[in-house]
């Protein structure tokens, strides 16, 4: 596929410097630019690619001042990185999308099967389960019994989706992921442990993407739910019984335990915990490792360090750590000639 400039800064509403008539045929970073391609410039620390860059186009912002003169043709906009997106978006929509039921796969004759849906070899799809039109379900995905998949869904190669579960429409699920798996409920006894079955299940909304090797876990009862917008990032737990917000987002490796309650348009950097049956106010920010223990103050709030408090409490804290050492010598000093002096 090829597309002008003009053609582009028409979709995306930008003002074009240069030659509207330049084609381009595929994405490149601007600093691995080449003959063809469009490429972006949203972070500062980038800009000096943009003088020496072989892109064919670049999207940049409408506030960047050049120094020099650009042999590209640029596409000026509002938010270069938000129309980036636009365009990868536009770009992966025009991709054909597989359909039909492939001879290896497993499908139930009880399951229902919405139109223009594709199901993958060694799929399986089981007894009562509900497959939504468009959705696309890849080669060794297994979808339990009952469970609901609603429209044009992505789910890719081994996923799996336990008995009961529900899931929107436009819901992606990345390879290895789990969903509805039991949460990790056991009561102690004079000889071990008893399990506590989960009757519960999980329930995904509208607009959710799930990343690589994620696991939720199915509630004990009720539902464990991930509202609409939430993005996921890979390897994260999510314990059963928690409820994650509209539009949170959550990086690598963040684990929650049970009944945790995560507010809407939160941000939790890679690794952050989350203690169980806590409550987490809308837009909070997590920082990478961070451990909340408590339940959070308010709207608005930043969190670093573990267990997890205000960033300038910690940035002094961090301050006076460094000066522990000389600060232990100075005590033991101090410890001598007090000595010395009782003698």
């Amino acid at each position: 596929m090829e597309f002008t400039a003009k053609q582009i800064a028409e979709l995306i509403g930008g003002r074009i410097e240069g030659n509207e008539n330049a084609a381009v045929n595929t994405f490149a970073k601007i600093e691995e630019g080449k003959e063809g391609a469009i490429s972006f410039l949203s972070n500062p620390k980038y800009t000096h690619h943009l003088y020496d860059t072989k892109s064919t186009v670049v999207l940049i912002n409408d506030d960047l001042q050049l120094e020099h003169p650009v042999q590209c043709t640029l596409i000026r906009v509002k938010n270069a990185y938000e129309a980036v997106a636009r365009l990868l978006q536009f770009y992966e929509s025009m991709k054909p999308r597989k359909t039909g039921i492939d001879p290896l796969a497993s499908v139930s004759p009880k399951a229902t099967i919405g139109q223009n849906v594709y199901i993958g070899p060694f799929a399986v799809v089981g007894d009562g389960t509900v497959v939504g039109d468009g959705t696309q379900i890849y080669p060794h995905t297994v979808i339990g019994d009952g469970v609901t998949i609603g429209q044009k869904c992505l789910l890719y190669p081994n996923v799996t989706i336990y008995q009961g579960c529900r899931l929107g429409n436009a819901v992606t699920v990345h390879a290895g992921s789990v969903i509805g798996a039991d949460g990790f409920g056991f009561a102690p006894n004079q000889e071990g442990y008893d399990k506590i079955p989960q009757i519960g299940i999980v329930i995904i909304e509208d607009n959710v993407e799930i990343g690589a090797n994620t696991c939720i876990d199915r509630s004990t009862m009720g539902a464990t739910v991930i509202h609409k917008g939430v993005k996921l990032d890979n390897l994260i737990q999510i314990a059963h019984n928690c409820e994650v917000g509209e539009n949170t987002v959550m990086s690598a490796q963040v684990g929650l335990a049970g009944s945790t309650k995560i507010g809407a348009w939160c941000m939790a950097g890679g690794q952050a915990g989350f203690a169980g049956h806590i409550q987490v106010a809308d837009r909070t920010f997590v920082g990478a490792q961070c451990g909340v223990i408590g339940n959070t103050k308010g709207n608005g709030e930043s969190l670093i360090g573990s267990p997890a408090m205000d960033p300038r409490t910690y940035f002094k804290g961090m301050a006076i750590l460094r000066k522990l050492p000389d600060m232990y010598r100075e005590l033991n000093d101090l410890k001598k000639q007090v000595e010395a002096l009782q003698k």
